[in-house]
């Protein structure tokens, strides 16, 4: 009785089949038209209309730099072939979804007869759909499921699609199609991205067993991994394959045991990827040069590695071509060795140490206040603040005298640079540095004080490296870029190209930067090169910026998250990143100093009492000296250096008040003036006075020869 029963339920199948394709066939000729009309894409269209996820970086040769994935509604990767995909999947997956896809035309009779039947004889409804029904589904939106299945209208219209599609692409245009629009697992969508993200390899070297995994994940793509290895198997003896089921499960579990990893062909410039490509699946050409690129991380990364047992984590570089503005090399920190993989070093506001020191000199130098031969006293020295006193120090603690403005600069010290910032004016070296570039520098003078000629102020290593960019081209910045679709910056005048001139010649002397550095040092190139390293408060940050003829190189080393350094300056810090960077640049190219520009001129100077050995030095015309450099020549105006104007000296009860003295002293030291205490000549005309403090209120001067007061303070004595 069971028998006769399933016996008629399949003749009911088989009729109602045969009626269900008269209808499809009557109804083909008066929807067609429709169908075709509501504009099926050609398969052109659909394959010029595909997105991948990611979006591609390219230097600017061409060559794909960086990968940064862009959309998260799906992983795709690019468009594969069929040429491109192992025979071995393409035959497993006709196998699985439509054995018969080559012999129908989009709809297959005999599958909806058989699942028709299955489900007549008391079994689950199994789907009918061909490849091409699957595709139409893909390309046309409405026809996806509003719910778990297809309603009756869905369907239908399915069908009708599916026999137009089959008008207008061939069979491999559908395979096509149907292999890179459909979900393997997960997000994975195509089968490129399936086939690196599960097996990390090209859908081309796909082996069976892999073939059978994935052919099996697109009837259901996140079933469970016994159930992948099962299905797997099955389908594995179903095709006829000599594999073991124990590689079948093996390999399952190996691809489905963790989530997915699609590893990047390359990724070189992931700030740069971010800035360009945020927002766009797109290729976008970028002014990097990837080999250099390359070389720079790899550089940064080694000399981290050898500082790692200083406590340094973090370093960004960034080089630019001087004649264009175009950035060659921006990396950002060290990758996956950073402490922070996301910050962006070049980007990160840090104190700018002596890196701003040759914008003060040139500054001087441009006003007519100093030369490069001007002589300046590295003594002790000490200025009344608002906040308080402010006594600089060198970074080695120790003071040279009388030097040059060239030794000074060239050899960063400290006390020269704030005396140099007194004859140059706080605000006016403020308002130079807004001028270069300085967008961080926001705030009033007022609020950086004398430090700044040190480097107190926070700014990037972006701006920083487009300040030298403006000495390099002689005193006018340009606009630097990272798309070589960015207009070209005509260059705009922010120095004195002659004080420019001057401040790069004392930035490429090598023995003039010996009296703090040595002769042989990282600084120190077989080209022409000015450099200038600079080391921040407490050791927390280290620069080395620098350009020869050709490039501007900047490096900063320290740890984003401000902690200091142990003994690591500019010169063990930055300065090795920049010296292989710089020779990398310069393998086969050379670099020549500057032409020296129009009224600059060079003439012979000697210094008196052999301050410094005579030279030949850079001037700008008519600030040449006439006779032996002397110390006054520095421009710095004789002057109280303490006690400064309003201090307040306590005397201690503990201590015999006959036992007491206050250091009084004046600058310059080689000089010799009276000192005056409340209208009276107080016996000594030494730079350094020591004086028995009594109680009241003083003015205290000192005067030259003729009795001129040259400089006078007030102070008060308890």
């Amino acid at each position: 009785m069971l028998f006769r029963r399933r016996k008629g339920a399949r003749r009911i199948c088989i009729i109602t089949a045969l009626v269900l394709l008269c209808l499809a066939a009557a109804g083909f000729l008066t929807v067609a038209w429709s169908v075709r009309n509501t504009g099926i894409a050609s398969f052109q269209d659909l394959k010029a209309s595909y997105r991948t996820s990611d979006a591609v970086l390219l230097d600017r040769h061409g060559e794909v730099i960086h990968t940064l994935r862009t959309d998260d509604s799906g992983r795709r990767l690019e468009w594969t072939c069929l040429a491109d995909a192992s025979p071995s999947f393409l035959s497993t997956v006709i196998l699985v979804e439509d054995r018969r896809f080559f012999r129908h035309r989009g709809v297959d009779p005999f599958a909806f007869i058989s699942a028709l039947a299955s489900r007549a004889a008391g079994g689950r409804l199994r789907g009918a759909s061909t490849i091409s029904m699957q595709v139409a589904s893909l390309v046309d939106r409405g026809l996806r499921p509003k719910r778990v299945h297809r309603d009756l209208g869905q369907k239908w219209r399915q069908i009708i699609t599916a026999l137009v599609l089959e008008r207008s692409w061939t069979k491999e245009e559908i395979l096509e199609a149907y292999i890179n629009l459909i979900y393997y697992r997960g997000e994975l969508q195509g089968v490129r991205a399936a086939s690196r993200g599960l097996f990390g390899k090209e859908p081309s070297g796909l082996t069976q067993v892999e073939s059978v995994i994935l052919a099996s994940l697109v009837t259901s793509p996140n079933a469970a991994r016994e159930a992948v290895a099962t299905r797997s198997w099955r389908l594995a003896v179903r095709a006829g394959m000599r594999v073991t089921r124990e590689d079948v499960e093996k390999k399952t579990a190996e691809a489905l045991a963790s989530a997915y990893h699609i590893a990047f062909d390359v990724s070189l410039a992931p700030h740069v990827a971010r800035m360009l490509l945020a927002g766009r699946c797109l290729r976008v050409t970028a002014t990097l040069d990837g080999r250099l690129q390359g070389f720079v991380f790899d550089a940064l990364r080694n000399n981290l590695a050898a500082l790692r047992g200083r406590n340094v984590s973090d370093g960004a570089v960034m080089v630019v071509d001087n004649a264009t503005g175009e950035i060659l090399a921006y990396v950002g920190n060290s990758g996956s060795t950073s402490s922070a993989v996301w910050m962006d070093g070049i980007r990160a506001r840090r104190q700018a140490g002596s890196t701003l020191k040759p914008f003060l000199y040139g500054l001087a130098i441009e006003k007519g206040y100093l030369t490069a031969s001007s002589l300046l006293e590295d003594t002790p020295l000490s200025i009344m603040t608002p906040t308080g006193l402010y006594v600089p120090q060198n970074y080695d603690n120790q003071f040279r005298g009388t030097v040059s403005v060239r030794c000074a600069l060239a050899s960063s010290l400290n006390v020269p640079a704030v005396k140099t910032l007194l004859v140059a004016g706080l605000e006016p070296f403020v308002e130079r540095l807004k001028r270069l570039g300085f967008a961080s520098i926001t705030r009033e003078p007022e609020f950086y004080g004398y430090s700044i000629a040190l480097g107190s102020a926070d700014v990037e290593l972006y701006e920083l490296v487009g300040a030298y960019l403006a000495l390099a081209r002689g005193g006018r910045s340009i606009g630097m870029k990272l798309s070589p679709d960015a207009p070209a910056g005509s260059g705009t005048r922010v120095m004195d190209g002659k004080a420019s001139y001057v401040v790069s010649r004392i930035l490429s002397d090598r023995e003039s930067r010996a009296v703090t550095f040595g002769l042989e040092n990282p600084l120190a190139t077989r080209f022409w090169t000015a450099v200038k390293t600079g080391t921040s408060k407490d050791m927390r940050d280290n620069w080395c910026i620098g350009f020869s003829g050709r490039y501007t190189v900047g490096v900063w080393v320290g740890n984003f998250s401000g902690e200091p350094m142990r003994d690591v300056s500019g010169i063990s810090g930055a300065a090795p990143v920049w010296l292989e960077v710089m020779n990398f640049l310069h393998g086969t190219v050379p670099s020549s100093p500057p032409v020296r520009p129009p009224g600059v001129t060079v003439a012979r100077v000697r210094f008196e009492g052999d301050i410094e050995p005579p030279r030949e030095e850079f001037f700008l015309e008519g600030t040449e000296p006439v006779a032996a450099v002397r110390v006054q020549s520095a421009h710095e105006k004789p002057r109280i250096v303490y006690p400064p104007e309003g201090t307040l000296i306590t005397i201690d009860p503990e201590i015999p008040e006959t036992l007491q003295r206050v250091a009084m002293r004046f600058e310059p030291r080689s000089r010799r003036f009276r000192w005056v205490i409340n209208d009276a000549d107080a016996g000594s005309d030494t730079p350094l006075f020591l004086w028995e403090p009594r109680r009241g209120r003083y003015t205290l001067s000192i005067v030259d020869r003729d009795g001129s007061v040259l400089d006078s303070v007030g102070f008060t004595v308890r």
